[in-house]
């Protein structure tokens, strides 16, 4: 995958400090910004949005 992007809320200091995501017609990708070069991980397009909304139920501990 080729289309990398970073979330619009990345900012300067702590906001470098986040996943980028790329998209293709049938999955999403996830990667962590600073090690760019390891691991992803890959969903398949409708599984995203509700791993997203179980993310944002989760709280910071």
């Amino acid at each position: 995958m080729d289309n990398w992007r970073k979330s619009s809320y990345s900012g300067e200091g702590d906001g470098n400090n986040c996943v980028e995501i790329a998209t293709t017609p049938t999955h999403t990708a996830v990667r962590d910004s600073k090690a760019p070069a390891r691991a992803t991980v890959t969903f398949p397009t409708e599984a995203f949005a509700p791993f997203l909304e179980a993310l944002k139920g989760t709280e910071r501990r």
